[in-house]
């Protein structure tokens, strides 16, 4: 049965070296690494928890990328991104999504592992409400942890000043342009810094990432750097 609805999650490999880079130091790679694997899989958990909903997931192409991800997510369809900078490869997930018949289409990244699953139903209720074109999720840093889509307009994926503080408030300006109507979800947290690893909210019991939380709190008692 298709499901007019789709969640796209983009991932790489949890590589050493290769992801959360920006946390070391004080992680080693291979601290960093198995963090990300971490917050990985609680994204797909949480996105599992959603009914009804066609489950996507776009990697960063690698040889040994397709036969992992369907080892950890085989009820994804797991699919290798397309395109040079963030922008051409969200743009193309969406359209490859579009094309297979999904109408609402929400995509998220793992960089927020406890996001509250509510957020990513508020989303798909925004795309219900014919007064709304697209839907961020706006995070602390002044990016986006969500964008929901039922077209996929160019302007918002050409231009923009990407992994800078300025994605929103770029991305805002090019959709008021275009006339598109906005809706707006509580603002977020991401995971991209020492600083983010001492977030009360992230080793919290209950959170809906207990993997992530678990090992950052092995981090805190192993790694002085991270100064808990």
């Amino acid at each position: 049965m298709l499901h007019d609805s789709a969640l796209i999650v983009f991932a790489k490999l949890p590589a050493p070296g290769r992801v959360k880079t920006r946390l070391t130091p004080p992680l080693t790679p291979e601290e960093a690494a198995e963090l990300y694997r971490c917050m990985l899989l609680d994204t797909l958990a949480k996105v599992r928890s959603l009914l009804q909903v066609q489950r996507f997931l776009f990697y960063q192409d690698d040889p040994a990328a397709l036969q992992y991800f369907q080892g950890i997510a085989p009820d994804f369809v797991s699919l290798p991104q397309q395109g040079g900078d963030l922008g051409a490869r969200m743009a193309g997930a969406f359209r490859e999504v579009l094309s297979r018949g999904h109408r609402r289409m929400v995509i998220v990244g793992t960089d927020a592992p406890d996001l509250p699953v509510d957020y990513l139903h508020q989303a798909f209720r925004a795309l219900a409400d014919d007064a709304v074109d697209v839907v961020f999720g706006p995070s602390t840093d002044g990016g986006y942890y969500l964008l929901a889509l039922k077209a996929v307009p160019d302007c918002l994926f050409t231009g923009i000043a990407w992994s800078t503080g300025t994605v929103l408030a770029e991305s805002l300006a090019r959709a008021e342009e275009a006339g598109l109507r906005v809706r707006l979800l509580p603002e977020w947290h991401d995971v991209d810094t020492p600083a983010d690893l001492q977030r009360e909210g992230l080793v919290r019991a209950g959170n809906g990432a207990p993997l992530t939380r678990e090992f950052v709190q092995l981090l805190g008692s192993n790694n002085p750097g991270l100064d808990r």
